[in-house]
């Protein structure tokens, strides 16, 4: 069944109304339910959210100020592009601290956690088989996240936390092309066995050659879309 592309605001959130508002489009944006170049309607995106135009209207500046959102003169706000420089410098930043996480947590992982990892291998596995994206984007978000806090390096979380944003975005995208499930699984799967016998050296080759295959993947995707 096809994913609805927003959900109506829960009016009884804690948090304030532009808040919820800001955080379910950046949400649909970085899940690819509002797409690049698509156009943003304030009148449109209220009435499938339940709310009026006023918070939809912060909610778009917002969006704007943190990158994901276009403002082009006389025709409005449009789902921002996915550039062939951003994806290029997000995958060099990100290729560059998954080895560095991997090799640290090598050294430094409990038995606990590599537990965390095994049991991530297999909800991957399941979501993979029931051909579910948006639950392997979700196992895949915390099989990394499980690297970094297995690191022991706060620094280098809170580095890697300030990136996830376009992180999150660009998963998505690459995680869509056919066959990635199973080979991202198999990646994982390496780079456990290496984090697990602490090889060092061989758990940051694995990670940074993951990344790279995610990249590949990525740009795979977009070859059809207008990428600038």
């Amino acid at each position: 069944m096809t994913e609805p592309r927003l959900s109506p605001i829960q009016l009884d959130n804690y948090k304030p109304l532009r808040e919820v508002v800001f955080e379910s489009l950046r949400e649909a944006i970085i899940g690819g339910r509002l797409k690049p170049g698509e156009r943003l309607m304030e009148a449109q995106l209220a009435e499938e959210l339940g709310v009026s135009r006023t918070p939809v209207r912060e909610a778009i500046r917002k969006l704007e100020l943190e990158g994901f959102v276009a403002m082009l003169p006389r025709k409005g706000a449009y789902v921002a592009g996915i550039s062939l420089k951003d994806i290029v410098d997000v995958f060099e930043i990100r290729g560059a601290l998954e080895a560095l996480a991997a090799g640290l947590a090598a050294e430094r992982i409990t038995e606990g956690e590599l537990d965390q990892m095994e049991r991530c291998l297999l909800q991957a596995s399941e979501a993979g088989d029931r051909e579910n994206l948006s639950a392997f984007v979700a196992v895949d978000t915390g099989f990394h996240e499980l690297i970094y806090r297995a690191s022991r390096n706060q620094r280098l979380f809170q580095i890697v936390t300030l990136l996830q944003e376009q992180v999150q975005r660009f998963r998505t995208v690459s995680l869509s092309q056919p066959g990635r499930f199973k080979d991202a699984t198999e990646e994982h799967r390496q780079i456990i066995e290496a984090i697990s016998e602490r090889n060092v050296e061989l758990a940051q080759n694995l990670a940074k050659e993951h990344i790279e295959n995610a990249e590949q993947s990525m740009l795979q995707s977009l070859k059809e879309v207008d990428v600038r």
